[in-house]
This record gives structure tokens, C-alpha cells and sequence, in this order.
């Protein structure tokens, strides 16, 4: 497997890194950019001319990983050159977030094949329901195939998000990448760092993504009084403040919801995943240390050194983090270049919400305030 890489500003244009493996027919490009350069005509064909055999996937992010480095208003992007792999792809697009599940289906069930080692999804980041996408294409490709991947972002603006899947980015789209062929080896992990604060409440209205009371008091309102200030900056600041929610009858760590969007009239909240009604919630917030603590675990836990020859590894991060670190946002990811160790290319973006299997429950699910890591690697014939 070789993989090569590029970093693309205005200044600069396109350039590949110099330490890149120099490929010849890539079967396979990501690329993640500022949303403002994805959706100008010409950045699209300039990947298609540089690639032009290449299944080319990517979206609109919160910010760029290319290495140790994290890039704002740039795009990065890596042609993956296999050399058994067999790669597909297939694309939906949303009409109408409550198809969400049905989408995954679809994707799903094109995609699945007896040799499907992996589906690697770049969604939408907020025209979709983060939860029932995964649960759709898991459904469609069994338990046994690993689900990763992330929403797209959009910076701090929550106002849309572009995905490219062999097509100029677009609103609205999911892309879903299959990775076939007994040679591909992959590993994953995904870890928060945010510690729980306050009272645990019960979710007592909610449909769907959509959040409206907790305890029986609207939702919104509770927000507004933690935020106190910060409110005013609504939907950005209730990132610093993530929602963990877990069964009633479990006592397993929960699941970190973001919040997309509000709505004042009706003092709801909109997440990137489902918030069950019964459920638990439990407001968070960030510690320094165990957000980079946690990006280091994350990255122990996929276990690329445990896997021969040249990686990648697919960093997915959420905007979230890169909000609470502000200035310290590229140690988390030197700390994943820390353990991942050598002949490992590091791409990624931050995000509005991001794809991985729960590390103690095994089943595929849709994280917020993560760092996810996918690490793709082949096995000699």
C-alpha cells in the first residue's frame, strides 16, 4: 500500500508532501477542506485531472489534519494506492433527515459482499441523523464489519456541509466507502475526555435527534442557564457543553451527543444522533489534559503497531475539541502520531460528529466530542 499526500491553500495551491509515497494508479483519494474551497468549480477538477482513474471522496470540515499539523481554510487529501484491496463506493442524497435510516440501507446493501472488510461513511453533517444512518448500514452489512467514518462540518457555523463522492461537493450527500479482499487489515479506536457535571436528568420528551425536555423542563432553557453569558452564542457555545446519555438500565460509559442547531419557539434542541426518550443525560465539560489523554488512548486502542508495512490512519476529531483546545488542538493530534508509530500517514478533519464501534460494546455507533481513529493497512499475499 502506498499513500500519497497533499496540503492545498491559496497561496500555494496544491502540493504533495515531500516524505509522500509517489503512487501511479491510486484506487482511492480522500480529501477534506474548508467548506468556501469545496464549493468553487475548479477544486474538484484539479483532484479529478491529478487522479483521474480514482474513486474521490471527501467533505466540508471544522479544520484539516494532515500529519501533526492542523490547517484552517485549506484542504488536505491522500490517494491510497492498494495493492490487492478492491475499493467501492456508493452515494445517497437526503431529501429529508427522517430517511436516515433508510439511506443507510441502501448504501449498505450495495456495498455488501462476502469479502467486505470495512465501509468507511462521510455524511452530511446536519441534513442527516448521525444514529440512524449507522444503524441502517449495519443492518445491511452485519455486526461483523466494522462502521467508521464522520458527519462533515462546517466550522462553527452549523449552517450546512458539503460531501464530494466522484462528483464536485454537494449539500445533503453520503458517501460510503467498501474496502474488500482478505490483505486489508484495519484497526479503530474512540475515545472523549469530558467529565460529567451535575445532576444526572431523565429524558422525558424527545423525537428522534430532536431534544425537548429533560426532568419535564425544556431543554433549551437548561442550557441557557449553564451557559449563562455564552448563550448568546447558541448553537457554537453548547459545544463546550456536550450531553452524555445512556440507558436507564445500563451502567455502561454513555454516548456523547452534540448539539446542530436550536429552536427558540420551541425551546428545543436538535443533536447530531438520537436522544431516547427514558434515557439518562448528563451534561459535560472539558479537561484539558484528558481531551489529549483521550486522542493518545484512542490511538493505543486501534492498534496500528500491531499491523505491518505503511498505514493510514483516518483522524476524525469534533469541533467541539478544537474549540476547548483552541491553540493546544495539535497536541492531541502529535499524541496520536505518538502511538500510532512509524510508516503511519496521518489525514483527517474535525467534525460535526464521528463514526467508530463503542470500545466496550463492539456495536458500530455515532460519537460526538470524540477522537476516532481508523488505522487501513494490507497484509503481504
Amino acid at each position: 500500500m502506498k499513500v500519497e499526500q497533499s496540503l492545498f491553500d491559496s497561496d500555494r495551491g496544491w502540493r504533495v508532501l515531500p516524505d509522500s509515497d509517489p503512487v501511479s494508479e491510486p484506487q482511492l483519494v480522500l480529501h477534506f477542506g474548508a467548506k468556501e474551497l469545496l464549493s468553487t468549480p475548479y477544486y474538484y477538477d484539479i483532484l479529478r485531472n491529478s487522479y483521474p482513474n480514482a474513486h474521490i471522496v471527501g467533505c466540508s470540515t471544522a479544520g484539516e489534519i494532515i500529519e501533526t499539523d492542523v490547517h484552517d481554510n485549506t484542504a488536505v487529501a491522500c490517494a491510497v494506492e492498494f495493492d490487492s484491496t478492491r475499493v467501492r463506493v456508493s452515494s445517497r442524497r437526503m431529501e429529508n433527515v427522517v430517511d436516515s435510516f433508510y439511506a443507510g440501507v441502501e448504501l449498505g446493501s450495495e456495498l455488501a459482499e462476502e469479502d467486505l472488510r470495512c465501509v468507511l461513511v462521510i455524511s452530511d453533517g446536519i441534513q442527516v441523523n448521525g444514529s440512524e444512518l449507522v444503524r441502517g448500514l449495519t443492518s445491511a452489512v452485519g455486526g461483523d464489519v466494522p462502521v467508521t467514518g464522520g458527519l462533515a462540518g462546517d466550522a462553527d457555523r452549523f449552517e450546512s456541509t458539503l460531501v464530494s463522492c466522484n462528483a464536485p461537493a454537494e449539500a445533503g450527500c453520503i458517501a460510503a466507502i467498501g474496502l474488500y479482499g482478505a490483505n486489508v487489515t484495519v484497526g479503530h479506536g474512540s475515545v472523549g475526555g469530558w467529565d460529567p457535571f451535575g445532576p444526572e436528568r431523565t429524558i422525558t420528551k424527545s423525537r428522534g435527534n430532536v431534544l425537548y425536555e429533560l426532568d419535564g423542563k425544556p431543554a433549551l432553557d437548561l442550557y441557557k442557564r449553564y451557559l449563562g453569558d455564552e448563550a448568546a452564542n447558541l448553537p457554537g457555545s453548547a459545544l463546550l457543553f456536550p450531553l452524555m446519555v445512556r440507558a436507564s438500565d445500563s451502567e455502561e460509559i454513555g454516548l456523547v451527543r452534540t448539539v446542530l442547531g436550536i429552536d427558540e419557539q420551541n425551546k428545543s434542541m436538535t443533536f447530531a444522533g438520537d436522544l431516547p426518550q427514558g434515557f439518562k443525560a448528563q451534561l459535560m465539560r472539558a479537561n484539558f489534559e484528558r481531551l489529549i489523554d483521550g486522542a493518545g488512548e484512542a490511538a493505543r486502542i486501534a492498534g496500528a503497531r500491531g499491523l505491518d508495512g505503511r498505514k493510514l490512519a483516518v483522524l476524525i476529531s469534533c469541533v467541539g475539541r478544537k474549540m476547548v483546545l483552541g491553540q493546544r488542538t495539535a497536541e492531541e493530534v502529535e499524541a496520536v502520531a505518538n502511538l500510532l508509530g512509524n510508516q503511519v500517514a496521518q489525514l483527517g478533519y474535525y467534525s460535526y460528529g464521528e463514526i467508530s464501534p463503542h470500545v466496550r460494546l463492539g456495536s458500530c455507533e455515532l460519537h460526538n466530542q470524540t477522537m476516532t481513529i481508523t488505522v487501513l493497512a494490507e497484509n503481504d499475499d
